[in-house]
């Protein structure tokens, strides 16, 4: 299996190239949306599974847009530094935002924003989802959650939880997770998922929450053990770790949706466009084999269905955040 730094390399090499063959054809028309790269914002810093992702499809998704896609890393304020960007920049769909249902549905419940992700953001596509696994270094003695949680629970505010992001895709869950089973733990912020595994595996932290393109390798090299997944499914990956559910938590909303979103006043046929490529990209055996290696699916949903999927989430994740902050 190729490893994901040469495939890293790799997908870089290629965006590159075409890129360079982009330009060397001319100047278009100012009305073929696009005539230049679009800018693909992550809120989130290097090395998480998110950064990871966008790596795959901004690569291959030029061959069916006709223009490179460039991943600009945005972190700061649980993704809120990002999320402005998006919301200020010009809205001629040349600036989108690859982020995910937490940002976009549940931050707004729980913080006073300077912007309403509902009404200045739209979905273009959902690329997949994921269902993190808690997971702990290989030289802890907790070989399942309940031995970590009791342990929690006897040293109250010693189990320490390298978190993403207040709010964020790690976050969220741990939170349902520790709240349910009583269990009082440090929270340490990083920015993003691949400072939050670094601190992990350092032993500034005791667990973390990771997803399978960032998290599989450490399994496999024996320095990473997984506990549970976070969802309510079991991992095709994993198959024997227990999820969510099974262990009496909530996995439903413990799932994280990866959806790339522009402003509501970019053009609709921009917006188009956009999905159309997007859509071309599903059919592409070389992405589906990229995505596979990394461990990641491709469960896409076009922009406009996942506009529903967001509304059912707003619902959900208010009631949630009321049982999470009491009130």
């Amino acid at each position: 299996m190729m490893k994901l730094r040469n495939l890293l390399k790799a997908s870089a090499t290629a965006a590159m190239v075409f890129a360079a063959g982009a330009y060397s054809t001319g100047q278009a028309s100012a009305d073929d949306f696009p005539t230049k790269p679009i800018t693909m914002i992550i809120p989130f810093g290097a090395g998480g599974s998110h950064d990871v992702n966008a790596r795959m499809f901004t690569t291959m998704i030029s061959n069916y847009l006709g223009q490179p896609m460039i991943v600009k890393l945005i972190p700061g304020a649980g993704g809120q530094k990002g999320t402005s960007e998006v919301v200020k920049a010009k809205p001629d769909g040349y600036t989108m935002i690859f982020t995910h249902n937490y940002i976009d549905q549940m931050q707004p419940l729980t913080e006073t924003l300077p912007y309403d992700t509902n009404k200045e953001l739209v979905a273009v596509y959902q690329v997949n989802d994921s269902a993190p696994y808690i997971w702990v270094p290989s030289d802890k003695p907790w070989k399942t959650l309940k031995e970590m949680l009791d342990w929690g629970r006897e040293n109250p505010g010693k189990l320490r939880f390298a978190s993403s992001g207040k709010w964020g895709s790690s976050f969220t869950p741990a939170a349902m997770m520790l709240l349910k089973a009583g269990v009082a733990a440090k929270f340490i912020p990083n920015k993003g998922g691949g400072a939050a595994k670094r601190a992990v595996l350092a032993g500034d932290a005791d667990f973390a929450f990771g997803r399978d393109s960032t998290i599989l390798s450490e399994v496999k090299a024996g320095t990473a053990r997984v506990l549970a997944v976070a969802g309510t499914e079991r991992s095709e990956h994993l198959p024997d770790i227990p999820t969510f559910t099974e262990l009496g938590f909530d996995g439903k909303n413990a799932v994280m949706t990866r959806v790339v979103l522009a402003s509501r006043a970019v053009p609709e046929e921009r917006l188009k466009k956009v999905r159309d490529a997007f859509e071309q990209l599903q059919g592409d055996k070389t992405y589906q084999k990229l995505m596979s290696q990394i461990g990641e699916n491709t469960k896409a949903i076009p922009g406009p269905e996942y506009e529903k999927i967001r509304l059912e989430q707003r619902k959900a994740y208010e009631e949630l955040v009321k049982k999470m902050t009491g009130q």
